[in-house]
């Protein structure tokens, strides 16, 4: 990895905000799931939270890569997905036409906020509205109810990305330090963590000048194929 691209991510894992997120329930239609993801990309989101009745995989063509930065986590109903956000601190809102609705606008983005987006076709669930802490909506002045989930979506994340950015929360580092050594060894050197992902080794440090400060152990795993790396690690442990 080159020192100009390991400061590029440096400076990204530096604004990343992790108590900023989005929950998607049932989005079905994955360039929509990438289009957002690449939007959580943009606005600095570290991870993602998606709850799909079927795992679907994220189209490299709509996210432009930016599913590489944005981590995933799936969760297996949309109760589990919720308790987990508010578990965390985090106000859940829920894009719902309703009584108690308020504009998206007047909402305060500098708290730990948690943005549910529901299904194209029939929006959120019951279940999810009733354990949302807000009702948000966008206003629509023509004939159509709604907007499409991926453009909603990054409407309300630029909302949160201005108030954001006003209060001076990407001046701070919210990522620790192990985290951002995973993502850079992970998007610095894609095939060498290919092949640790598939024989099992953990990964190296990587220094300030974006090179891996691994020992010579380290790369002697490295040099090994799968099934030697096995017979290794069970003689380590018998």
């Amino acid at each position: 990895m080159s020192p100009d691209r390991y400061q590029r991510i440096r400076t990204v894992l530096a604004k990343r905000q992790t108590d900023l997120t989005v929950c998607l329930e049932n989005v079905h239609k994955p360039h929509n799931v990438s289009a957002v993801v690449r939007t959580c990309d943009a606005v600095g989101i570290h991870r993602v939270h998606t709850v799909w009745e079927q795992k679907y995989k994220l189209r490299g063509g709509t996210a432009m890569g930016s599913q590489q930065w944005v981590r995933q986590t799936n969760h297996d109903n949309i109760s589990d997905a919720l308790s987990h956000l508010k578990g965390q601190g985090m106000q859940v809102l829920v894009t719902h036409l309703s009584d108690s609705a308020v504009d998206f606008r007047e909402i305060d983005y500098t708290k730990p906020t948690a943005i549910l987006f529901g299904q194209e076709k029939y929006g959120v669930t019951d279940e999810a509205i009733a354990m949302a802490d807000q009702d948000i909506v966008i206003p629509m002045l023509g004939m159509v109810q709604s907007l499409n989930v991926s453009v909603a979506a990054a409407l309300v994340l630029y909302e949160a990305q201005r108030q954001r950015e006003i209060a001076g929360m990407y001046n701070k580092q919210h990522l620790s330090e192990q985290t951002c050594q995973e993502i850079l060894f992970e998007g610095g050197y894609p095939r060498l963590y290919r092949m640790c992902k598939q024989k099992g080794i953990g990964y190296p440090p990587i220094d300030e000048n974006g090179q891996i400060a691994a020992d010579e152990s380290w790369w002697q795993q490295m040099q090994l194929t799968p099934k030697a790396m096995t017979a290794l690690k069970a003689d380590e442990a018998s």
